[in-house]
């Protein structure tokens, strides 16, 4: 390699400590100290949850703002991303973790389904829906909602918001239901393959992680699981065993019975950057997320990257806070290679407090030694 390389770099972000587009950044300075007649093509990342309209906006869209019901019903400011007839629409800027206090049972995708409205105000023909980061258990049912769907009890009123409500699901009238949504194609972009109910389903892999107790766990689970048979036999949609669709509290469920389909959300946003584009006749690709582990090598964005390089005859270097990955499994993953901060800064203290610097000397020391 020259030092006058073509370096791609599309990072994850490092949940919890740093976006994706600080780490690109930061990336980007370390490797500018050793290789500065370098040409770096930064590509920052999201995996379908947070970050994903950020990755548009990067990419050229443009945004529209809109104010959206939180999950606990206060309003929030929410933005989508727009551009050529496509909307990209995120979840968790109207349902995520951190707008509202914990409410397991009663958090609601309502204003999910108020910013899917505002893009269909939009006219565009594509809906993206990344999800991830959700506050709420509760398939989905405040979307629907908001979008038309009427979710009713044995007295045939609305059932109440959240999760827990759809303990008292009678049926689901969808006469309602949005009529531009039938024009338009809706994606929900997601990197879990959970099913909705069950041991592997929405409540009990990530309702804890949204303040519920064990209690709630059950009753979540038995609602979700009354939710979804009142959908199949009112609607004919069978949600409750597609693989993703627990993704979001549920929120892919509810998506799945209006006609949306699943996709790989690594996958869509690296087409939404144009990353196997900008990898063309380049002679290095970096990426990276927090934690490199099992997990990164099921969906997850670096992966993504990696798979992508190797059909392009590009090596793929992996930079972590944390890395679980062993020589093996790097090079089974595509990895050419893979580093961790702690190389450079054994404190995991100040790894976690003030990434930055300490990926900005990472990479000034493993990118450059790759071109001698």
């Amino acid at each position: 390699m020259l030092p006058d390389m073509r370096i791609v770099i599309a990072p994850d972000s490092f949940k919890g400590s740093l976006a994706a587009d600080r780490v690109a950044t930061a990336i980007a300075a370390g490797i500018a100290r050793g290789l500065p007649e370098a040409e770096l093509l930064l590509r920052p990342l999201a995996d379908g949850g947070e970050g994903t309209v950020a990755a548009a906006l990067r990419a050229g869209y443009r945004p529209q703002t809109a104010r959206v019901s939180g999950p606990d019903g206060r309003p929030v400011q929410a933005t989508i991303a727009v551009d050529a007839g496509t909307a990209v629409v995120e979840l968790a800027t109207a349902a995520g973790l951190g707008l509202a206090e914990p409410a397991p049972m009663t958090a609601t995708t309502r204003g999910v389904g108020e910013l899917v409205a505002a893009a269909l105000d939009q006219g565009v023909h594509r809906i993206i829906l990344g999800i991830g980061g959700s506050a709420t258990t509760d398939g989905g049912a405040g979307m629907l909602q908001a979008l038309g769907v009427r979710l009713l009890d044995a007295e045939g009123d609305d059932v109440p918001p959240g999760g827990g409500g759809l303990a008292l699901l009678d049926r689901v009238d969808a006469s309602g239901l949005d009529a531009r949504l039938a024009g338009i194609e809706l994606v929900v972009a997601s990197d879990v393959d959970n099913p909705l109910t069950g041991p592997s389903g929405a409540a009990h892999v990530f309702g804890p992680q949204k303040g519920a107790s064990p209690g709630d766990v059950e009753a979540l689970d038995a609602a979700l699981t009354r939710y979804a048979a009142v959908l199949g036999r009112d609607l004919g949609v069978a949600v409750a065993d597609v693989p993703g669709a627990g993704g979001a509290g549920g929120t892919a469920a509810g998506a799945l019975a209006i006609g949306a389909r699943l996709t790989s959300g690594a996958a869509l946003v690296c087409d939404l950057v144009g990353l196997s584009e900008v990898l063309a006749g380049a002679d290095l690709a970096i990426t990276g997320e927090g934690a490199l582990d099992a997990q990164t090598l099921h969906g997850k964005a670096p992966a993504e990257v990696a798979r992508r390089a190797r059909a392009a005859g590009v090596p793929c270097l992996a930079l972590a806070g944390v890395l679980r990955l062993s020589g093996e499994e790097l090079a089974a993953g595509g990895f050419a290679a893979g580093h961790a901060l702690t190389e450079v800064e054994p404190d995991v203290r100040r790894c976690l407090s003030a990434p930055e610097p300490v990926l900005a000397d990472l990479a000034a020391r493993v990118v450059p030694a790759l071109a001698r």
